[in-house]
């Protein structure tokens, strides 16, 4: 009995905005969320920069255009099982103990990724570190939407979707300095490895450096597991007792309709953000022909418009409501995308604002999400809730990255017309959202 009692009153402090956690703990709660996510967007646009000398280099100079799409397919089908894989762990033993495992697993198998020899060990690498990357966003916000008061939510999400376009920022950024990075890291290889090690790292764009510099992320998990706090609502909940969290639960008590409605809403953005939006750098590249890294500079505007849209619509949200967010974001994108798509583009300063704008409005839903998806659930299904609501779309999208390219040259190689079709999923969520719950001033289920 003085047990329940003193559960009740730690969960009625939670439902007060009363964390318990205060001080730097809870901000190294975010700091860790936010590195996270922040190296996941690195991750992902890894491929992209080191795929093409790495399939070459392999195959031998035959066609790479397939095991290109594998490899990209494989990625999305690994982030959509481990978020709901790692999401179900977080559950279990708790949200910091996972990401532990999360941060481990993209950059463990990542680094070693610079040691393949044929592009199927690529693939089932890029599979084993997208698990870790599905996983840290849903361990991730469980975390932080459980330790910051209600008041704070709506900018700690806008924090952490702007957190992995900050990733893509700098893997762009990257690849223009690319160069000069590589030159200063071959005089330190020099000096401490042996010339034919050292020749076998920088060939071909120096795709196996990078893979294992890659790693680097790993180290991030010893702030996990000795500085980062657990979520005090998890704890309650643990301590509660009661049958272990399966996925079956997310179909039962009335949860159906929430999970089926938000992982539509999540696949909504991710189809658009993947099978449309993240084709402009190789438009760009396709269109500015004899324009140095005109590709790099698409994708740096592109990352700069989704990390202040990111925290704007995430603060809109809670200035107005979820739906009418959602909404508007699905409105917005379908016009600009139509703009952008089907309007004579050359590439230029008009060129650039429209990617900066239209990559901004499409990733506004990851400011949002972050927000509305965890509201959706209690604390014991919450992490494999909003894993599974946010990546069931990767799937669907994964379908798109396989047949992409056949349907880019079924068009005559017309990557904006291929778009322009594709962006028409954001007209779904013009209908669909309504059907949603609002959650806006309700705390946290319990």
């Amino acid at each position: 009995m003085k047990m329940e009692t003193s559960i009740d009153t730690g969960r009625a402090a939670l439902r007060a905005g009363q964390t318990g956690i205060e001080g730097a703990a809870k901000w190294l709660a975010l700091a860790a969320a936010v590195l996270g996510w922040m190296f996941d967007g690195l991750e992902m646009g890894l491929f992209p920069l080191v795929g093409r000398p790495a399939l070459t280099e392999m195959l031998g100079g035959a066609d790479i255009g397939p095991w290109f799409g594998v490899i990209m397919a494989v990625f999305l089908v690994g982030a959509a099982c481990g978020g709901i894989a790692l999401g179900w762990l977080g559950d279990r033993i708790g949200r910091t103990r996972a990401m532990v495992w999360s941060v481990l697993a993209y950059s463990v198998f990542s680094g070693l990724g610079a040691v393949v020899t044929a592009p199927w060990q690529l693939a089932i690498l890029r599979f084993l570190a997208a698990l870790g990357m599905g996983g840290q966003w849903a361990l991730g916000v469980a975390l932080v939407m459980e330790i910051f008061p209600a008041k704070s939510r709506p900018l700690m999400a806008g924090v952490i979707g702007a957190s992995a376009n900050v990733g893509f920022l700098l893997i762009a950024a990257l690849s223009i300095g690319l160069n000069s990075v590589l030159a200063g890291l071959a005089t330190v290889l020099h000096a401490a490895l042996p010339a034919s090690l050292v020749s076998i790292l920088l060939r071909n764009g120096s795709w196996r450096l990078l893979m294992i510099l890659s790693a680097a992320p790993a180290l991030l998990t010893f702030l996990i597991r000795i500085f980062v706090p657990e979520s005090g609502m998890w704890e309650a909940q643990s301590q509660a007792g009661g049958k272990a969290p399966r996925i079956g639960d997310l179909f039962r008590n009335g949860l159906a309709k929430s999970t089926c409605l938000g992982a539509a809403l999540g696949a909504i953005a991710l189809v658009g953000t993947w099978a449309s939006v993240q084709w402009i750098p190789a438009w760009a590249g396709k269109i500015a022909i004899g324009v140095p890294n005109a590709a790099a500079k698409v994708q740096i505007a592109s990352a700069l418009g989704a990390i202040l849209f990111s925290i704007f619509f995430a603060l809109f949200a809670e200035r107005f409501n979820r739906r009418s967010t959602y909404f508007a974001l699905s409105l917005v994108s379908l016009i600009s995308c139509a703009i952008l798509f089907r309007l004579d583009m050359h590439y230029g300063p008009a060129f650039r604002f429209w990617t900066f704008f239209v990559g901004g409005i499409t990733a506004g839903f990851y400011g949002l999400l972050p927000l509305y998806l965890p509201e959706l659930f209690p604390t014991r299904v919450r992490a494999m809730g909003s894993g599974l609501t946010f990546n069931a779309g990767r799937l669907i999208a994964a379908v798109g990255a396989v047949s992409g390219g056949a349907l880019v040259k079924s068009f005559g190689g017309d990557i904006a017309r291929m778009c322009s079709i594709v962006s028409l999923v954001y007209a779904l969520g013009l209908v669909l959202v309504w059907f949603a719950p609002e959650t806006k001033g309700r705390p946290l289920p319990d």
